[in-house]
This record gives structure tokens, sequence and C-alpha cells, in this order.
């Protein structure tokens, strides 16, 4: 889950963003890519150099560079909270990077927000009614699209919560958004599998397609291979195959060619480590060749399922049919 916090000087994103903390969410803030920024030029930080920071970011960048700064940094088995959300364009990016992505908008009267922006004292800080608008008028709309729009990032809030009151209220209104929202998709069986045979083809030494396969039964991981040269043997980006060091056309000189294929690699591993494959399903990101075809049929396989098509396969297809081999083309979006 990626939770977004933005809202007003004073409102409170802070308390938000520490209550999540605290339940083991990994904290980012906008803020910080401007704060780099600064440091790269050698410049003191203040506040209006981290809007001016912000702003040139922006215009360089794009509206939404602050977000897409920082979305490499995000990893896939983490939840994050992101403060300083301050463009609509930042929220864009971060909806399009996740669907899991929440965007918490924090709000709290003009009184209460001064008393706190007075308690913690920071240096630039407005100490009086006035100079509090004066400010916020700068950041709630601008006319120049590289500028702070926080009113059209309230606009597209997923959840408003209140914080006028205390902690044990901010609180309570943080878990009924839980409650309500607590939803994330995950990843099919057949994504994940193949998602996974796709971390297995980073290991393929073969020079001309990285190809994997994964061998799954009730759901588990039976055995893993990857296109390459044999066990013990040059590898094939070492010079190991001269088919493929020769860079060969596509269906030409295949005798020559000393790779075993993921396919073949995967069920000769399982055999090698004496794991039955009667009923069990093999995941390729490409589908089989004649050659893995047989051995598929002839292990007891009984469901391949493929990602993309590979150029000489069509005659694979159809004999798996023939043999009765449950067949499906599947990749990392279904």
């Amino acid at each position: 889950m990626i939770i977004g916090v933005s809202g007003r000087n004073g409102a409170g994103k802070g308390a938000v963003v520490e209550f999540l903390a605290e339940r083991s969410f990994y904290v980012f803030s906008l803020s910080d890519i401007v704060r780099e920024e600064l440091k790269s030029q050698g410049v003191e930080e203040t506040r209006e150099r981290m809007i001016e920071a912000g702003r040139g970011l922006r215009t360089r960048g794009g509206a939404g560079a602050l977000a897409e700064g920082l979305i490499p940094r995000l990893l896939p088995d983490r939840n994050y909270a992101i403060d300083s959300i301050r463009h609509p364009a930042e929220v864009e990016a971060l909806r399009r990077f996740s669907p899991e992505f929440r965007l918490v908008w924090v709000e709290a009267n003009e009184v209460c927000r001064l008393d706190r922006i007075r308690a913690r004292g920071r240096s630039g800080d407005p100490t009086e009614i006035e100079e509090l608008r004066a400010l916020e008028a700068r950041e709630l709309s601008n006319s120049d699209v590289a500028g702070q729009q926080l009113l059209a990032v309230q606009e597209m809030a997923d959840f408003i919560v209140r914080n006028d009151a205390g902690f044990e209220e901010l609180h309570a209104a943080i878990r009924e958004v839980f409650r309500e929202s607590l939803f994330f998709e995950r990843p099919t069986w057949d994504q994940y599998f193949m998602s996974i045979a796709q971390v297995v083809a980073s290991r393929s030494n073969c020079v001309k397609r990285k190809v994997a396969a994964v061998v799954t039964r009730d759901r588990r991981i039976v055995s893993t291979g990857y296109n390459g040269t044999p066990r013990g043997t040059r590898n094939c980006n070492e010079g190991g195959c001269p088919r493929c060091n020769d860079l060969a056309p596509g269906g030409t000189g295949l005798l020559d060619c000393l790779c075993s294929h993921g396919e073949e690699n995967a069920i000769t591993q399982a055999s090698y480590h004496g794991a039955s494959l009667q009923n069990a399903t093999l995941y390729t990101t490409f589908s089989p060749c004649l050659q893995c075809t047989k051995m598929i049929i002839n292990s007891g396989l009984s469901e391949v399922v493929y990602n993309a098509q590979y150029p000489l396969g069509e005659r694979s297809l159809e004999l798996l049919k023939e043999a009765g081999v449950k067949l499906r083309q599947a990749g990392l979006g279904g």
C-alpha cells in the first residue's frame, strides 16, 4: 500500500505519517527530493528556497517530477507513507505507478493550525493569521503550472481526516480510512509464477535469447530452468556456443546450438532431484520448441502456460493440444 498525505500548513500531516511509520510503513517525503536539489547546489535550506527549488524541478522535469524522482525508490514488498504532495501531477504519477495508492487530506481549522505552527517554532514560519493566509495564498493555487497547487490536490483526495481535536481522534479517523479501504490487488497465480520465470530468465547465459521456465504443482515451485550451455561447459556468453556467438539468423544452424532450453533444464532439474512432474504446470516465458514439447508431454506435465509465442512454435502448440496438455497464454498483466 502507498498512502499519500497532504494538507495545509499545521494541519497535522506529520502526525499522520508518524502514526503510519509506527505501523511499519516506510516514510518518504517529496520535500526530500527538493532538499537533495538544494544540497547539490550547495545552498542552505529555507522555506522560500524549498518552494523555488521545487518549482524549478517541476519546470525542468514536468509537473510530476518530484513524484517521478521518488518512484524508482519504492519497492514492491513494502508499504509506504509519502508526505508533502503539493501538486496534482504528483498524485497522478503515483496513481499511475500503483493502483493501491490512496491520498489522505488532513484538515484542521485555521486557528488550530496557527497554534501548532507557533508551537513548533520553525524559522520563517508565520506567527499571525495574516502571515499564514499570505503564505498559503501562494501554495493553494498557482497560475504557473510548476507552482504548488494544494487546492487541486485536495480535490483529488480519496479520504479527508479532521485533526481539530487531539491524537486520539486523529488516530481513530485514520483507522476508519483503513476500515473503508484496506484493500490491495495481489498478483494472480499466473502473474506470480510468470514474474518468477522472468527473474529466472535473467540468469540465462545465452547470447541470443533469455528464456526460462518454472514448474509448479499445488501452487508451489518444483523446479526452475533457464537456457544456456550444459552443466560444466563454457557459458554461451563466454564463447561456449558457436551458433549463438555467430549470431546465426533465426531458424538456421540449429544443429550447431549447444544451449539447452529453459523448459528442458526445468524438466531435467526435477529429474536430477527426484521430483515427479506428473500433473504439474510449466510456466515459460516463451512457448516451447518441438524438442521441449516432446519432453513436456513425456514427463507427465498436464499444463503449459506461456507468455510470448516462440517464432517456430506453431507445430509445438498443435502437438501439445493433441496430447491433451492444457495450454494457456498469460502475461504479467493477466
